[in-house]
């Protein structure tokens, strides 16, 4: 049985953490289909960069006000194969998340916190893609899914969506997340949080957070 700690669930993100790298995926994807990378790149950087202003087609994607085959359509506007042509809208951001497998290792990391009695849960900013379920649904008690609760990361909203379904104050969170903005934001509503990278970086660093939890837990009861 896990010691008492002042960690008591951990929390992962979708796309780039529990799947392949969101950059190998799109770098795949062109490549497969040649379609312009850079093409890609600037509008991803201008609908959701640091400088993106509110309610772009990508913000709106992401809380479920804008419909996915009309961001597909937006998005292969913008678009441009590598011989100039268009890009075809159908089944466009379906075909990028193809080039996205889930990643084993980090299901592993999940089971093994799980066996260890810390509770987890899933928070995600959708791109209107469906959720292997059958797959990851038994692995998490929670699932807050950006386009089904209308708020995304980094707006503080969602992070305090999810303690107050759990029934947890943030302190007792880890946020595992592959962008600096999210974690950021889990961090400024009293979480801690882990900037994903790699499997073993991740690993150790969430087992870093839980020690240290439960060193200082410890030395308050003292």
């Amino acid at each position: 049985m896990r010691t008492e700690s002042a960690v008591d669930a951990v929390v992962f993100d979708y796309g780039g953490v529990l799947t392949a790298p969101g950059k190998q995926a799109v770098e795949s994807w062109t490549r497969a289909e040649g379609i312009r990378r850079e093409s890609f790149t600037t509008t991803l950087r201008e609908w959701a960069g640091r400088d993106a202003p509110e309610g772009t087609p990508l913000h709106r994607l992401e809380t479920g006000e804008l419909a996915l085959e009309e961001f597909n359509g937006l998005l292969a506007a913008r678009l441009r194969h590598e011989d100039g042509t268009r890009v075809p809208p159908r089944g466009l951001l379906e075909r990028l998340f193809s080039f996205m497998p889930l990643d084993e290792r980090m299901l592993d990391l999940v089971r093994s916190l799980r066996k260890e009695g810390l509770r987890t849960a899933l928070l995600s900013n959708s791109w209107g893609n469906s959720y292997p379920w059958d797959r990851i649904g038994p692995l998490f008690e929670q699932a807050v899914i950006s386009g089904e609760v209308g708020m995304r990361k980094p707006d503080p909203e969602i992070y305090h969506l999810l303690s107050d379904r759990m029934e947890l104050s943030p302190e007792r969170i880890l946020f595992v997340d592959d962008l600096r903005a999210n974690t950021a934001a889990a961090q400024r509503t009293g979480m801690r949080a882990v900037l994903h990278h790699d499997v073993e970086r991740t690993r150790r660093a969430v087992r870093e957070h839980l020690d240290g939890a439960q060193r200082q837990h410890h030395g308050e009861r003292g």
